[in-house]
């Protein structure tokens, strides 16, 4: 069988979520959807202005939830290393969400926003791919990359994890695809909890693509 269906949609309603939550009429959704990746854009625009990332560090956002009512909207951030934003702006969120507020006009509508620790950081494929981005852009060999995020979701007791890199990898004239996987990754079976991001990471020599599967459990 071929492996070509998002592995997050192909589980949903049965080990995953939906990360927008909210009800529209068909002809008002696509300005719905669009507002969501505005919200999502501008969020990510002021972390990576506004944070001091250490050396080799990352910004840790593993994903945005949205909720919708009819006088609110409720944003929630996830986030693997919370406390750099706050000591980098200790009245950020308060900014930020005045930021939004003027920025989508909501006139009457409430906005919310909160930020939620994420207490494994490392068995979060978003925040591994950002960490191999990193590396990437450093000019650190890649299979060391893959290497070194595997060790971190290891220690994260995950039953597997699968590393994919597609591009001008080292700067080769050729592109080409390098993976590892560690573990069991069974993408075929839809109660098994895997967790999927793919990551577009821009270096000197082009654009890579970072696709990574961790395999969490099985209900």
């Amino acid at each position: 069988m071929g492996q070509k269906i998002n592995p997050l949609g192909f589980r949903l309603g049965t080990t995953q979520g939906h990360h927008s939550l909210w009800f529209a009429q068909p002809k008002n959704y696509s300005e719905g959807l669009q507002e969501d990746q505005k919200i999502r854009d501008c969020i990510k625009n002021y972390v990576q202005k506004n944070m001091r990332i250490p050396s080799g560090g990352v910004e840790g956002i593993s994903h945005i939830e949205i909720q919708k009512r009819i006088d609110l909207i409720q944003v929630i951030i996830y986030m693997g290393f919370p406390k750099l934003l706050i000591e980098s702006r200790p009245r950020g969120i308060e900014e930020l969400q005045m930021n939004l507020q003027k920025e989508f006009h909501c006139v009457n509508r409430k906005l919310n926003i909160a930020i939620t620790r994420i207490a494994k950081p490392y068995r979060n494929p978003n925040i591994l791919a950002e960490y191999i981005a990193v590396q990437l852009k450093n000019r650190v060999s890649f299979r060391k990359a893959m290497k070194k995020a595997i060790e971190f979701t290891e220690k994260e007791n995950t039953k597997g994890i699968q590393v994919q890199i597609a591009g001008r990898i080292d700067g080769k004239e050729i592109a080409r695809v390098e993976w590892i996987r560690e573990g069991r990754v069974p993408l075929q079976t839809i109660r098994a909890k895997i967790d999927y991001c793919s990551y577009t990471v821009r270096t000197i020599y082009g654009v890579l693509g970072i696709k990574i599967w961790i395999f969490l459990n099985e209900e």
